[in-house]
């Protein structure tokens, strides 16, 4: 199943991030981008992902530097726009896959392209991974390992469900009784031409 390898590269991701555990280390991709494609980008994938989760916990310290934040800001936006492009390099790849498969009559359209279910997939095994670390936190009370376990049992159902739902997904499109699209990003607020603040400035 896709699924499980997905989830196993995202694990490998998320465990090499934490060795370390800084937004400014190196990044380093150990797939090929040739004969690896798919998993070189599913690690490129999660390791943005990994890296604006905590991203997103150091912007929130309420006594953070205005500018510090607003640099940080800048890279969260960068990091945005990566993540997107990511989706898109992993739509490509199925599109590609599957390009010479004719769609059924009365195929139909999912309600969102493999990759962005591969993208909540990617976000699903940081949430495991960090209410884990709360379940076995030493300073933390009884009461909250406890709530935080509930939570992760949630966590790892929904993880079942929505590799279940990926997988389902793929296998339909290869059998031709669904088909996929896949609109490319129309961000406005990146464009100098259709931000008005941005053509403001050029002006």
């Amino acid at each position: 199943m896709f699924t499980n390898k997905a989830n196993s590269i995202f694990r490998e991701v998320i465990e090499k991030y934490h060795i370390i555990d800084t937004v400014d280390q190196e990044f380093s991709n150990p797939y090929d981008s040739k004969s690896q494609a798919i998993e070189h980008l599913l690690y490129r994938k999660c390791w943005i992902d990994t890296v604006q989760w905590h991203y997103e916990d150091i912007i929130r310290d309420p006594q953070i530097d205005p500018v510090a934040a607003l640099t940080l800001k800048r890279k969260i936006d960068a990091s945005n726009q990566d993540r997107t492009d990511m989706v898109e390099y992993i739509d490509s790849y199925f599109l590609e896959k599957y390009s010479n498969v004719t769609p059924k009559k009365g195929a139909t359209i999912n309600t969102e392209s493999p990759a962005w279910g591969v993208d909540r997939l990617s976000i699903l095994a940081l949430k495991v991974y960090h209410m884990h670390v709360e379940t076995v936190r030493e300073n933390a009370t009884a009461d909250h390992k406890n709530a935080c376990q509930k939570k992760l049992d949630i966590l790892l159902e929904q993880r079942v469900d929505l590799s279940t739902a990926i997988d389902t997904l793929l296998k339909d499109i290869e059998e031709g009784d669904k088909y996929m699209k896949v609109y490319k990003q129309m961000k406005m607020y990146n464009d100098d031409e259709l931000n008005p603040v941005l053509r403001a400035e050029k002006s």
